[in-house]
């Protein structure tokens, strides 16, 4: 259980769940950042996790890598060896505390019902949090996806022969907030949304819009997944672009060529990453 949910949270599952395999096609979802002094970044959109069968990726992914001296993720991946025992430490109740406290009764009894048709006992799932539940049901490997497969996957290993510094966005416990700090009722609000028909029939259309390097579609079919919880979309994906900006900046203006990486559906849109940096006047065209 602990290795599935650590393989969903940074995945940010409803980018990452995407299963159905794209063709190859003349652009992808990497950008070149650029201000008036010639001064350079990378950027990229990633799916987290994928299957063999996404292979070869776009070459613009390596090409970026190759161009770059230091490679950015929303996480660190030195953080991640404490990751599942955080998360779990995060997604469970305290003794004395479950789920059934903290839901509708319906929502109970539809859980309860769902687990039992799995043959999980309640005492095993009754002491989840509703979020930590959902990350479970969207584990890449549930879906056939890896990511050691995914696009941060793939980078690791080409710099693995001619290594170069990996940094993050984001604090490992930064990370974990974004999910740990939803409140009982968005919480909630996050696991029923995994049951909607609509919201699990868009990710061929979005691993489509990936490989094509069309932001905005990937963003409005990421947030239109989320749009019964627009609280939701908001924690998990425009308050960490804003949050990321600075850094990005700060990484541009600094003296190394970096090849920042996190999860297309944070590229698109009027607060997405591309847009942001437009405001702030730096060049974005595609690599």
């Amino acid at each position: 259980m602990k290795n599935i949910v650590y393989q969903s949270i940074f995945g940010i599952a409803f980018v990452a769940g995407c299963i159905c395999p794209g063709n190859r096609l003349d652009a992808a979802s990497v950008w070149k950042i650029s201000d008036s002094s010639g001064k350079v970044l990378y950027l990229g959109g990633s799916i987290h996790a994928l299957s063999s069968t996404d292979y070869p990726l776009p070459p613009e992914y390596g090409r970026a890598c190759d161009a770059s001296s230091h490679l950015v993720f929303e996480v660190d991946p030195k953080d991640m060896g404490t990751a599942g025992k955080n998360l779990v430490k995060a997604g469970e109740y305290p003794s004395g505390d479950s789920l059934k406290k903290h839901v509708d009764p319906r929502t109970y009894d539809y859980m309860r019902r769902f687990f039992g048709a799995l043959n999980v006992p309640e005492s095993k799932f009754s002491k989840l949090r509703p979020w930590f539940i959902a990350f479970m049901l969207q584990a890449p490997q549930l879906h056939g996806l890896s990511p050691d497969l995914g696009v941060e996957g793939f980078l690791k290993k080409r710099v693995r022969a001619k290594p170069k510094p990996i940094s993050g966005l984001e604090t490992l416990p930064e990370s974990i907030q974004t999910f740990s700090g939803l409140s009982d009722r968005q919480s909630e609000a996050m696991l029923l949304v995994t049951f909607i028909p609509s919201a699990r029939g868009a990710p061929g259309q979005l691993k489509d819009a990936w490989r094509k390097g069309d932001a905005d579609k990937v963003w409005t079919i990421t947030t239109g997944m989320l749009a019964d919880v627009p609280s939701i979309a908001d924690r998990v994906i425009t308050r960490r672009n804003h949050n990321w900006l600075p850094k990005i900046d700060a990484l541009l203006q600094g003296d190394e060529t970096c090849f920042v990486v996190v999860g297309a559906g944070h590229m698109g849109g009027p607060d997405g990453v591309l847009s942001l940096l437009r405001q702030r006047g730096y060049t974005v065209e595609r690599f």
